[in-house]
């Protein structure tokens, strides 16, 4: 028999021989990030792809270092309220808030104990979310989603020259859809153009909502008001139905039937959220980290539905397109 001490010798040099060969693959700390959106919908379901995909690729894997939960609220406030408190009370690492009202509940129910990471908000400063757009300290910090609305306002005159009044469906409870209609309205009224609203308070209202601009506008204009987004195809119908042309702020809605949208790819908003929520699991301050914006915007337009709405985009505008559904 061998002797257990030459054996033990063996085994020993064997591990340090091996160890020295392959060193071990540096792992990250196990992290928790708890996600809430105030509502499911293609934009900001590719916003928490693009954090997940940003944290997956820096060495943070879901079932393995990274405890990842989500939840939405379904485009209901109060429950988003519900979620931030039992995210709060599990104290995870951060808090990715996706959209003005969860990221709303999330920083009123921290109170500045957990890192939150908000994104695609509009205005954070209007929100009351951080002082200011630079680091201004404490525990908040993310990424706009704040439109071009002087680009959008020129896309919808490009296509329809003679348009005189838009519609502007919205949910006069979301900051960050009044936000946008306050400002897109004065820069319409700078120009000669009528801006009439339609007041949608959940989803189950956009229909009846949109339908009331029927007869009193030249096209219709959806920003990215989670609630009216979150019913887009009920604005599709009203706006094919009647002739009216919709035009969108979000570059995910010409595939659910705008006529065209001037936006950002949310999933490119996500993945920069990603990097901020990746600065702080590894030792940064969200106070420290400045709110970001996006500057980067792609024109899509839906061929078929425009068609549909009695619109027909000249071929310019068709070339300068970064995508065409036909």
């Amino acid at each position: 028999m061998f002797n257990k001490k030459i054996l033990g010798a063996f085994a020993t040099a064997a591990y340090i021989g091996a160890s020295t060969l392959f060193p071990a693959v540096a792992q990250a700390d196990s992290k928790t990030v708890k996600i809430t959106a105030i509502v499911e919908h293609p934009a900001l379901d590719a916003v928490r792809k693009g954090v997940k995909d940003v944290l997956g690729e820096n060495g943070y894997k879901v079932g393995e270092n990274l405890n990842w939960e989500f939840q939405s609220a379904q485009g209901d406030v109060g429950i988003a309220g519900q979620i931030a408190k039992k995210f709060v009370g599990e104290n995870p690492d951060v808090i990715v808030a996706i959209a003005t009202p969860s990221a709303q509940a999330a920083v009123a129910s921290a109170r500045g104990t957990i890192p939150i990471v908000f994104s695609a908000v509009t205005d954070p400063v209007a929100a009351k979310l951080v002082k200011s757009w630079k680091a201004s300290g404490g525990s908040v910090t993310g990424v706009s989603d704040m439109l071009p609305l002087e680009k959008h306002l020129q896309l919808i005159t490009d296509a329809l020259p003679n348009a005189k009044t838009i519609g502007v469906p919205y949910n006069p409870g979301e900051t960050n859809a009044v936000v946008l209609v306050e400002n897109f309205k004065k820069i319409a009224e700078s120009k000669g153009i009528n801006v009439v609203t339609a007041s949608a308070p959940s989803s189950g209202d956009v229909l009846m909502a949109v339908r009331s601009l029927v007869g009193k506008v030249d096209a219709i204009y959806v920003t990215t008001d989670n609630t009216i987004v979150s019913a887009f195809e009920s604005v599709v119908k009203v706006g094919i139905d009647a002739q009216i042309p919709v035009f969108a702020g979000d570059t995910g809605s010409v595939e659910r039937g705008a006529a065209a949208a001037l936006g950002f790819d949310y999933y490119d908003i996500g993945r920069q959220t990603g990097q901020v929520v990746l600065d702080v699991l590894n030792g940064k301050t969200a106070g420290d980290i400045d709110v970001q914006g996006v500057e980067k915007t792609n024109l899509h337009i839906n061929l078929g539905t425009a068609k549909q709405m009695g619109l027909t985009f000249d071929e310019q505008m068709v070339k300068k397109a970064a995508k065409v559904v036909e």
